[in-house]
């Protein structure tokens, strides 16, 4: 990844390539630049990870990556671009904003799995802080489901917080209970990472093994990774809220 020599090896495998629209070589499609003339090119659609001439594994190396970032983005820098013609010059900046877009997504490891699961066609739950902060500016009712396991420690957790909300004088003993519980799903949220990262592991060997899309192992691990994002998410809203009300 790090050169420019491996994306042009990642797309022929796709066994596609292009035409330099500048001296007409032939290279494979996936490279920015032409490899004769050193021409940007016209920018193509494609997902992050083939921006990067990357396979859709979860396991990066990070250093690798922002290192091809920061080459790129040299080569891509609008002071190079001064004298080149209008099209050059607005494909150069199509192509540095796609390239600062995959690579924000792309080094953040949860970023990285909610952007491959959205390849996959997975729509994930809205228990974002975004959708909290609309549901609560348009009074609609924000999608969120609780993992039953957490229901009964999920109900004591809100009416605790309700109870620290509604009184005047802070209970310690309730503001006690709180960063309790606030301990413990901090600890859950470290032990979902650790549990994200061999479903990463697993993700990447089927993908090694080609195993099919639509095949019931892959599909299966993509389901795990759904269900522990979402979980993921709702812990980390609670670790929120319980910030918040202790703050308050």
């Amino acid at each position: 990844m790090a050169t420019e020599t491996h994306i042009a090896s990642a797309a022929k495998n796709a066994e596609d390539t292009v035409q330099c629209w500048s001296c007409d070589t032939l290279f494979p499609a996936g490279s920015h630049f032409c490899p004769h003339c050193f021409k940007v090119q016209k920018p193509v659609a494609a997902d992050y990870f083939s921006f990067f001439g990357l396979p859709r594994k979860l396991n990066l190396d990070g250093s690798t990556l922002e290192k091809e970032f920061y080459r790129l983005s040299r080569k891509l820098h609008p002071d190079l671009f001064v004298r080149a013609t209008p099209q050059e010059q607005e494909w150069s900046l199509e192509t540095s904003s796609r390239l600062n877009d995959a690579y924000r997504t792309l080094k953040d490891s949860i970023a990285r799995t909610q952007y491959l699961l959205s390849l996959e066609g997975v729509q994930l739950e809205e228990q974002s802080k975004a959708a909290t902060d609309r549901a609560r500016q348009t009074g609609e009712e924000k999608k969120q489901v609780v993992p039953p396991d957490l229901l009964e420690e999920v109900f004591e957790l809100n009416m605790q917080l309700q109870e620290l909300r509604m009184s005047a004088e802070k209970d310690p003993e309730v503001i006690a209970q709180l960063e309790t519980a606030k301990k413990n799903f901090e600890t859950r949220l470290q032990g979902l990472h650790f549990e994200l990262k061999k479903l990463w592991d697993a993700w990447d060997q089927a993908i090694n093994r080609g195993v099919p899309s639509d095949d019931p192992e892959r599909l299966q691990v993509r389901n795990q990774m759904v269900d522990l994002l979402n979980r993921r998410s709702y812990i980390r809203n609670l670790v929120r809220d319980v910030n918040e009300a202790l703050q308050n």
